[in-house]
């Protein structure tokens, strides 16, 4: 029996899920010419065959025999900016990472109000008309940022999670996933997102995108603090290089305020030795502050007495190696239970079991918010000791 499906909603569904379309007649069984077929009204597939279409490109079965493609909207503000160019639609595992974020943020947040918690300062503290380094030492001396941090850290990823930590210990919500959900087939770009925040006074989330190197992580949650700092809710890029660009206002601040953060310009000015050359300091640096030497040179460039010429040079060099390294990977390592608390942040997955063995919570809905198996719910809270 043949599906009446819409051949416009066939094509809109082909491109929205950026699957080659020999591909998507691979995978239904059929050659290409059957799929173009489908595409432009000429044949319609059987209702098995429509209904492997919506599986494979990730859309619900309905939706095919619409009139027309759905209008869909982007649940958060999309901060991101690429030149001049119109931003591309955010592409299905990005906008389903998304929505399984915000279910979490919005349970969570109902959880935080029948515990009456009490609005954080921080949120929305300042504005972008205030100055980023105000923004930054407020930033710095709530979450514990300085020195002696620093000198603790033995490596990037030790940075990183020690202010993941601090930042949690803050009443920030950091969560930090290359894939969506528990799937590894669907792994996270980070050419179209970095990071994202929700400036929520009860329930502030930071999400980083755990397939980014560990030192633009670190950025990246510097700088999606910055938004929770100035409540502004939204997903960023976070680009660092150099360009013609116009960005938003917000996304020009926030950079600015993660980059004193993490590079103080007092403690820059005092750690650079000018008796060496460049790239001996930005040796140095980037062990000291476990950030890019994209950072350092760009702090470098703004505040020091430096060759311009010989910066840039460097910048040139430095930021297509940064291009050409390999991302940073998933963010747990080989331990499940520690990539499940990286996943879903250690105040989510905390609550969340409380509430279940204080029985306020279904075990299926525990494990459905957390993504495994009811099973699993008493080893998760054993192995992270969150009982």
């Amino acid at each position: 029996m043949e599906a009446i499906i819409t051949p416009e909603v066939l094509r809109w569904a082909i491109e929205r899920s950026k699957l080659a379309p020999e591909d998507v007649a691979g995978r239904v069984g059929v050659k290409s010419d059957r799929l173009d077929a489908w595409g432009s009204g000429e044949a319609k597939p059987t209702f098995k065959q429509a209904q492997n279409l919506a599986n494979i490109l990730r859309v619900p079965f309905g939706y095919l025999f619409l009139n027309k493609p759905p209008a869909e909207q982007f649940a958060l503000p999309d901060l991101r900016t690429v030149g001049s160019a119109e931003l591309r639609r955010p592409s299905i595992d990005f906008n389903d990472l998304v929505n399984d974020i915000i279910r979490k943020y919005e349970w969570y947040r109902d959880y935080r109000q029948q515990e009456a918690a009490e609005p954080l300062r921080f949120v929305g503290a300042f504005t972008v008309r205030d100055r980023p380094s105000a923004v930054a030492r407020d930033i710095a001396d709530v979450l514990k940022i300085d020195e002696a941090m620093r000198a603790e850290a033995r490596s990037w990823e030790d940075f990183l999670r020690m202010f993941i930590r601090q930042a949690e210990a803050a009443g920030i919500m950091v969560m930090r996933s290359g894939i969506v959900g528990n799937n590894t087939h669907r792994a996270l770009s980070v050419d179209e997102f970095r990071g994202f925040a929700i400036a929520d006074k009860v329930a502030p989330l930071v999400f980083i995108n755990g397939r980014d190197a560990r030192a633009a992580q670190i950025f990246t949650l510097a700088h999606e603090v910055a938004h929770l700092w100035v409540g502004a809710t939204g997903i960023s890029n976070v680009d660092l290089a150099p360009s013609q660009r116009q960005e938003a206002q917000t996304e020009r601040f926030c950079n600015a305020v993660a980059a004193e953060v993490l590079v103080p310009e007092e403690s820059l000015r005092q750690h650079w030795n000018y008796a060496v050359d460049i790239d001996a300091n930005i040796g140095h640096l980037v062990r000291r502050y476990r950030v890019s030497s994209l950072v350092v040179l760009r702090r470098a460039a703004e505040l020091l007495n430096v060759n311009p010429e010989e910066i840039n040079a460097i910048y040139r060099r430095d930021l297509a190696r940064f291009r050409q390294r390999d991302s940073g990977g998933d963010e747990g390592g080989g331990d499940f239970y520690v990539t499940l608390r990286s996943r879903n942040g250690a105040l989510f997955t905390s609550a969340v079991i409380n509430a279940t063995f204080e029985g306020h919570t279904l075990y299926r809905d525990a494990a459905r918010l957390l993504g495994i198996k009811v099973p699993l719910l008493r080893a998760v809270a054993d192995k992270l000791e969150l009982r």
